[in-house]
């Protein structure tokens, strides 16, 4: 059975609604911000194809034929359901912020903090997702983005959000129990991370190669799964003082030496440069920024990596 409204533009149905509703070519083409002549053409286009008049053309005024009223009544019906419908999807668009990030960042500093975002924001609904990847936002329902990194994503604007430094982490028991107070003191531990980090922190905290730890003995593809076996007792692992400063100031981990490393350029909040002004991007990039210039950990890292919070990428 063939489709009755395959042969007819839905464009044209659309401007026949407003010129039937408003009676008047003239209203409708104010309406719809087109010329009275091109709305003329569409309704004769429209009537051609059904075969059928649709109005009646006075000098003055328009009016519908009998056709013309069943079609119009419906057309009218047909396109306030889609309004409705257009307008439910918008609103429930705007009223949800999908934020996609690293499981870390997302249970240490980030949840801790979204209740005021919350506070601030009733009307957004917040949901977060935690991956490795950088999902595509937009296509995937995401809204924006929280990484770890250089800040220059292919497609994507980013905003310098805090340091990613790094230092060692254990508890309390095991920095008394290996006297850990110098470096070189680490060579009698069992270090958690990845054994180029480690290699890098050596070197900085000025460690000869030859004279470092053995290789770590555990290995974990996220930074809460290291500190959470350090913090079970099972070693030394490299973690932020930032992330994890409740968890030191509650004396859960203790951070033996002071030397630290930046084992990338940091944090970023991420979203496509065409959604920047999109209200409920722009409340929580604003927000989020100005929550990490109150954190005075965030602020002491920023200092000593000699970067702005909140500037550009790229």
């Amino acid at each position: 059975m063939s489709d009755s409204l395959s042969r007819i533009p839905l464009d044209a149905l659309r401007v026949f609604e407003a010129a039937a509703r408003l009676l008047s070519f003239t209203r409708a083409a104010e309406a719809l911000g087109m010329t009275q002549a091109a709305v003329s053409w569409r309704i004769r286009d429209l009537e051609e194809r059904l075969g059928r008049a649709l109005f009646v053309r006075g000098a003055r005024q328009v009016a519908l034929t009998p056709e013309g009223e069943r079609l119009g009544s419906a057309a009218t019906e047909a396109i306030s359901l889609l309004r409705r419908a257009v307008t439910e999807v918008t609103d429930a668009d705007q009223g949800v912020l999908a934020i996609t990030t690293l499981q870390t960042m997302a249970t240490q500093w980030l949840a801790t903090r979204l209740g005021g975002f919350q506070l601030a924001n009733p009307d957004l609904a917040v949901r977060v997702d935690t991956s490795a990847t950088l999902s595509t936002l937009g296509g995937d329902g995401l809204d924006l983005a929280i990484r770890f990194g250089s800040g220059r994503w292919p497609g994507l604007e980013s905003r310098f959000l805090m340091p990613g430094v790094f230092t060692p982490l254990c508890t309390p028991a095991m920095r008394d129990r290996l006297k850990l107070t110098r470096p070189e003191d680490l060579k009698h531990a069992h270090l958690i991370g990845e054994p180029t980090e480690w290699t890098a922190w050596f070197a900085a905290a000025g460690v000869a190669p030859a004279d470092t730890a053995a290789p770590p003995r555990l290995t974990a593809d996220n930074q809460a799964m290291e500190v959470a076996a350090a913090m079970g007792d099972q070693g030394v692992a490299l973690g932020s003082p930032i992330l994890y400063a409740r968890e030191i100031e509650q004396g859960l981990l203790a951070r033996p030496l002071t030397q630290t490393i930046a084992l990338a350029e940091g944090y970023w909040v991420c979203y496509p440069p065409g959604r920047r002004l999109q209200p409920k991007i722009a409340r929580f990039r604003d927000w989020i920024l100005d929550t990490a210039r109150d954190d005075p950990r965030v602020v002491e890292g920023v200092r000593l990596a000699g970067r702005e919070i909140g500037e550009a990428g790229g």
